[in-house]
């Protein structure tokens, strides 16, 4: 045998050896690192879709992230119900483009993209395609952790979620017996409302705009004059039917003039309620230093920003004492964690908007911040119809005033989309208010 060939198989012996030493030593180390050290594997989007449904009567909308890895998938609320026709084009044509091939694991760059995408700041409908894909997200890396969002978020900080649920009837009498049937629930915090908003329905009027034909026949009608009477005289019946125990919300929802609802204010605050919801539209925040200056009364506000901008100025100023956000409006958990992180500096306290509009998804996702973060204040509660419960498992459950969730990891909640194509959406919605000579009243 020649000397170079015994030399060439010396290093082929050489590196075989040197290969199974490495290998076994790899192996080694795999059994002996601890799993948590390891990490997690590259994952990618596969697919952004929507899926639309309507069990319990309002148009839902949710965001479902497929990924590389079979089976794993998560789930967000995009719901707007007013225009949910077109946040599923939004979320199937230009969310599913943009999104797929990006890291799932990169949450926050891929908010910033999907906001700047369009470059005019998103509005409504986009705003809300986004909150779907950000909590899906989350709801991936919670899934791909095995831990419940809200452990993401920093564990919790309570047991359960105190929520507050809505008490009305036409007249003051009806709403007190329907607090008194709340609170024998267990619930401490209550709504109280006469009549819809601004106390619509309540009166058996016949406005003149309906008599000149002016606008449409499924238009409503406030008197404002009446609401505002209505309201101080409804505190003071339902306190004294129902104690000082109870905490007692109302919510103006915009629907009167600024100096209006700041007497209206001024009128009820020697009931002690909890908050006032909504006493300016967004176009009327100047006058907020007044209404601080008049009242000392909590005030609930942000229902309708749609930028989570609009928030910056009023807390720095601390016009308001509670965050009145829709998560799954104005950008998802991200932005809304840090809006309450903004809150927790000024003092102002969480209260999410949950009314029955917005998916089981997003009601979770409302759930798993308010364990998560310090100054909460209040969460809107919320029920769920069989119906609904078949089309999503997992839901969060409400009991003795308090809501609580599954502790599954991600956000808990699952949708069986066979189900839900039993329940389609539909494009009719009806906001439209008017005063007595027809004037469109904002809501």
């Amino acid at each position: 045998m020649s000397t170079a060939r015994r030399d060439t198989l010396k290093l082929l012996g050489l590196g075989a050896a040197a290969g199974l030493l490495g290998s076994t030593s790899a192996e080694a180390r795999d059994r002996t690192t601890p799993t948590w050290q390891k990490g997690l594997p590259s994952l990618k989007i596969k697919s952004v879709k929507a899926i639309a449904t309507a069990p319990q009567g309002s148009n839902l909308i949710v965001v479902k992230v497929e990924t590389t890895e079979p089976g794993l998938y998560g789930l967000g609320c995009a719901t707007f119900t007013q225009r949910a026709a077109t946040v599923v084009v939004a979320i199937n044509t230009y969310l599913n483009e943009l999104c797929v091939g990006r890291d799932v694991d990169n949450i926050e760059d891929m908010w910033q993209a999907a906001y700047v995408s369009s470059y005019w700041r998103n509005g409504p409908v986009l705003n809300n395609a986004l909150s779907g894909l950000d909590q899906a997200l989350w709801d991936i890396k919670g899934k791909r952790a095995n831990m419940p969002v809200y452990q993401l978020l920093g564990g919790k900080v309570r047991f359960a979620i105190p929520c507050y649920t809505h008490a009305g009837a036409n007249t003051p009498e009806g709403t007190a017996e329907h607090v008194q049937k709340i609170m024998e629930q267990g619930y401490k915090y209550v709504r109280i409302q006469q009549g819809g908003y601004g106390a619509v329905g309540s009166t058996a009027d016949k406005p003149d705009f309906k008599e000149a034909g002016f606008g449409m026949d499924s238009d409503n009608y406030m008197n404002v004059r009446t609401y505002l009477k209505s309201v101080p005289n409804l505190f003071n019946v339902v306190r004294k039917r129902c104690g000082d125990e109870v905490e007692l919300l109302h919510d103006i929802h915009e629907r009167v003039q600024p100096m209006e609802a700041i007497n209206l204010i001024k009128s009820v605050e020697e009931y002690r309620p909890f908050f006032i919801e909504d006493p300016f539209s967004p176009e009327n925040m100047g006058w907020f230093k007044q209404l601080r200056a008049s009242t000392s009364v909590p005030i609930a506000m942000g229902e309708l920003f749609n930028n989570i901008n609009e928030f910056r100025e009023p807390m720095a100023n601390q016009w308001f004492d509670f965050i009145r956000i829709h998560v799954s409006q104005i950008g998802g958990i991200t932005p809304a964690m840090k809006v309450a992180r903004l809150g927790e500096f000024f003092n102002i306290r969480t209260a999410w908007h949950g009314p029955g509009d917005v998916s089981p998804v997003g009601h979770s996702a409302h759930a798993h911040i308010d364990l998560a973060v310090w100054n909460f204040g209040i969460q809107e509660a919320v029920s769920f119809n069989e119906k609904t419960q078949a089309v999503f498992s997992g839901c969060p459950t409400m009991k003795n005033g308090y809501m609580s969730v599954n502790e599954a990891p991600g956000l808990g909640v699952d949708i069986d989309e066979k189900e839900a194509a039993k329940y389609p959406i539909s494009t009719k919605s009806n906001w439209q208010v008017r005063k007595v000579d027809g004037t469109l009243i904002r809501p």
